[in-house]
């Protein structure tokens, strides 16, 4: 009631400025929205951590694209970015997104009938015609190497009934694994309004495709035989990413082109157990800056195991707790990179929440972090469990027990 009435007797001006006040904060709160990576419910229930920020990261290579960016893909450090968050047009980029979605939802051995809306795609084409049958797994080799429109339609059509059908699960997928800043209108992404992504969310994307080893092992293909089903013709898929050839370790991932985006390439690298994911949009020289951006990671960035998920890092004495002292674990590996020469300014903390330790403590219960710090700064955290049960000891329990 008193609020009521407080509410009610409020100056008129005061309202005004509430609701201004409201609209500021709600479109402030939009645009962050649009600006920060979120980490979704996917990557905090698979321990698949989102990308993370290492400080001094606008700093690197000169890069002309219009956006840009560079994460080491074990740790998903991004050591390099440039207007990472700005919606573009993908071009076949959106192929990434496809290849994902066809590989959760479909069949390798599957045999696919060709519709003549598949067949009647513009643009790069495995000059498919309808009625043929060819299998989803050489569709799939046919959509990343050689940039297949007509694939990606004719797998998009089995998997889902439609394109549009399957555009929904490209969709949903890309925010299940923080992919929050893209939108879908196509699976092999010729210019459609409303059609975009950023180099963020690619680079998101595809470190999560290295997961499936069939996509890994197609991306890193410099060219395979496309087999019609019962032998009707063979087609040769060359690998449209030219850094297969040209640069040291070059194993992914994919290229896109359109008036509209520009020219585009995910490039991925990996030496001495460090794998690089390079992502240029708009660029007047995509070879050029993508191994620019890869030879930047691996000259100046090293990678350490802070922590392994089985490992204890820390034990704790827990009061009136039994037992009385509790390991505690990791959720998931903890990888981080580090300037070469810079090692003296990366640090870890462990650091508790002791009102969590107040028995009983379930096992799995979070009870704390270890923060990985760089140049006094938190880059990245995992947080602590014990994997037992802490139950409450009363005075009654020690005393019958020394007796």
């Amino acid at each position: 009631m008193r609020i009521i009435c407080v509410l009610h007797n409020m100056k008129p001006w005061r309202w005004i400025w509430i609701g201004l006040g409201l609209i500021v904060a709600i479109t402030c709160f939009k645009g962050l929205e649009k600006i920060l990576p979120v980490e979704s419910d996917y990557q905090r229930v698979n321990k698949y951590p989102s990308l993370v920020y290492l400080p001094d990261y606008t700093t690197g290579p000169k890069i002309y694209a219009s956006a840009a960016i560079l994460v080491e893909a074990v740790s998903g450090m991004i050591l390099y970015a440039k207007n990472e968050h700005q919606q573009r047009a993908p071009a076949s980029t959106t192929k990434i997104m496809t290849a994902i979605v066809c590989l959760e939802k479909g069949k390798l051995d599957d045999i696919v009938i060709i519709s003549p809306k598949a067949a009647g795609t513009g643009g790069s084409s495995l000059w498919l015609k309808a009625g043929e049958m060819i299998s989803f797994h050489e569709l799939l080799e046919g959509v990343l190497l050689r940039s297949g429109n007509d694939g990606c339609v004719a797998l998009a059509e089995h998997v889902a009934g439609s394109e549009q059908g399957f555009v929904r699960l490209m969709n949903r997928k890309a925010k299940e694994i923080g992919a929050l800043n893209s939108n879908f209108r196509n699976t092999h992404g010729l210019t459609t309004p409303n059609h975009y992504t950023t180099a963020f969310d690619l680079a998101q994307i595809t470190r999560y495709g290295f997961a499936h080893p069939e996509f890994s092992r197609i991306v890193g293909a410099k060219e395979e035989a496309i087999e019609w089903y019962l032998g009707e013709k063979t087609r040769i898929a060359r690998n449209t990413n030219r850094l297969l050839w040209s640069f040291a370790g070059a194993d992914g991932v994919k290229t896109g082109t359109t008036s509209r985006a520009g020219y585009c390439l995910v490039a991925s690298a990996t030496r001495d157990g460090r794998k690089f994911i390079a992502v240029v949009l708009n660029s007047p020289d995509r070879w050029g800056e993508s191994a620019r951006l890869l030879e930047y990671g691996f000259s100046n960035f090293s990678l350490k195991l802070l922590c392994k998920a089985d490992t204890p890092v820390t034990e704790v004495k827990i009061r009136q707790g039994a037992p009385s002292v509790v390991s505690l674990y990791p959720r998931r590996d903890l990888m981080v990179v580090i300037p070469k020469g810079k090692e003296g300014e990366a640090q870890k903390k462990v650091i508790l929440d002791y009102g969590a330790l107040i028995p009983p403590v379930k096992a799995g219960a979070s009870v704390g972090k270890i923060s990985f710090y760089y140049q006094g700064q938190e880059v990245e955290w995992v947080e602590l469990f014990p994997m037992e049960r802490v139950q409450r000891e009363y005075w009654w329990n020690r005393f019958f027990r020394r007796k």
